[in-house]
């Protein structure tokens, strides 16, 4: 008898995530929900039984890329499937660099879903049609990112913003000084010499179309610290 496979589904719209649980209802599949990047990191780290996950690339907590990355960077043998309204090849191209194994677009019909889970949970991969050359600077990129604890990649997200680390502990609920060795770890794990280098890096992770990426993350953030 075929064993149960168990899918996250990481996507913020409630709908959404009820019309997914449908499409795996008539596969052999058990479904984790997660609504945030925070939620997404604590199921991922819970040491529950994961066979893929099913990511959105906007969740509260995550920017573009950020979330894809730092999963990459976490459990580089877990199968993940990108499933985004932002369907344009480049973010397709982009995501498959960054270690995706399949991008499905929101656009697609239930059965496109179905082909692609059955297609990466046999090893393969699903880009229909879209193929990504060779880039050694993303590969590089996702290295070095992939060498980030959590907290650190959530301050760098912040630095790229040009908050000053003052401006850092608070949104994050923690001491001036802490996010002082954070910045100093990520800028050497990075290699980058000065905060405006690695913000650049970071802009590698935005989607293509979403001028508002960096500045929807910033607003997630000083939301979490004002509820927390």
């Amino acid at each position: 008898m075929p064993r149960l496979l168990n899918i996250v589904v990481a996507d913020d719209h409630p709908m959404f995530r009820t019309a997914v649980l449908h499409v795996l209802s008539s596969m052999l599949a058990s479904a984790i929900e997660a609504a945030s990047q925070s939620t997404l990191e604590s199921v991922i780290s819970s040491g529950r039984s994961i066979d893929l996950v099913l990511l959105d690339l906007m969740m509260p907590g995550a920017m573009g890329f950020s979330s894809l990355v730092r999963l990459r960077g976490e459990r580089p043998e877990l199968p993940l499937i990108v499933i985004s309204s932002n369907d344009h090849s480049d973010t397709v191209k982009k995501a498959q660099q960054f270690g995706a194994s399949g991008f499905v677009s929101k656009a697609a019909p239930q059965e496109t879903l179905r082909d692609a889970v059955r297609e990466v949970m046999e090893g393969g991969t699903w880009f229909c049609g879209a193929s990504a050359a060779p880039d050694d600077a993303d590969a590089a990129l996702a290295r070095r990112l992939a060498q980030l604890t959590p907290q650190q990649f959530r301050v760098l997200m912040l630095m790229s913003e040009g908050m000053l680390n003052k401006q850092i502990a608070s949104a994050l609920g923690s001491a001036e000084n802490t996010v002082k060795i954070h910045a100093t770890a990520v800028l050497s794990k990075l290699k980058c010499h000065s905060r405006t280098q690695a913000a650049l890096l970071v802009k590698t992770l935005n989607l293509e179309n979403d001028a508002g990426a960096f500045g929807a993350f910033k607003h997630q953030q000083l939301q979490a610290a004002a509820v927390s």
